[in-house]
């Protein structure tokens, strides 16, 4: 069974007695150890499709199912902190803390379980995706853009969730940079059982997804 779904989605703004379809009955399936990317143009709904899966906002009409059950019967709040993790492409990290710091407070949020040693963990999780001590304990607003963003995917892998999803991940990266988390993110999917979804309008990250799907006037469907 797939673990995330969903069902006959729709998102619109009313406009008088119109509807403006952004999302118009998009069903979809996405499955853990498979790196999932949505291809789409600026303003084709991408972000606003990432938002419904990881409960930031709510569809019109239509369900979205976590590993068979629908997210609103879990509680969004409660899916949000337990279920999915999600990496931003402006980052969303704390700038006056450390990058361990930053990957503490989210673990602090959590009811999943975790080791004991939350500060090895932080330090563990960013050193596995490419961080020294040196800049574990350095304020993230001394680190590059690159390295901003690997603090991020930690972030998002701390809490100990099956779902990341990405948001233009690589969007503010320079090409190389854009690889090298693109590499880590199929990692996760491929090496660590996760179900990794990015929405992005980079052809290049598209080429590289297991799975590749393509949003266009509302409507979600395999990209060849």
């Amino acid at each position: 069974m797939s673990l995330l779904t969903g069902q006959d989605i729709n998102y619109y703004y009313q406009d008088g007695d119109s509807r403006r379809y952004i999302l118009k009955d998009v069903s979809c399936a996405f499955e853990r150890g498979t790196f999932h990317v949505v291809l789409g143009e600026s303003g084709s709904g991408k972000t606003t499709f990432l938002s419904l899966l990881c409960a930031l906002d709510k569809p019109q009409s239509g369900q979205i199912l976590y590993d068979g059950r629908d997210i609103a019967s879990i509680g969004f709040e409660k899916y949000r902190r337990n279920k999915v993790s999600i990496v931003f492409q402006a980052y969303n990290l704390i700038p006056y803390m450390t990058a361990a710091e930053n990957i503490k407070v989210a673990m602090s949020i959590t009811d999943n379980q975790l080791p004991p040693d939350i500060n090895a963990v932080a330090h563990n999780l960013l050193d596995y995706i490419g961080l020294d001590s040196a800049k574990a304990d350095r304020t993230v607003n001394k680190l590059s853009g690159g390295e901003q963003q690997r603090v991020a995917i930690a972030r998002a892998l701390a809490t100990n969730v099956d779902v990341i999803l990405a948001d233009e991940p690589t969007g503010n990266l320079d090409e190389d940079m854009e690889n090298e988390i693109v590499a880590i993110l199929r990692k996760l999917a491929h090496e660590h059982n996760k179900c990794v979804i990015v929405v992005t309008h980079s052809s290049q990250i598209a080429g590289q997804g297991d799975e590749v799907y393509k949003l266009r006037k509302g409507k979600l469907e395999p990209h060849e």
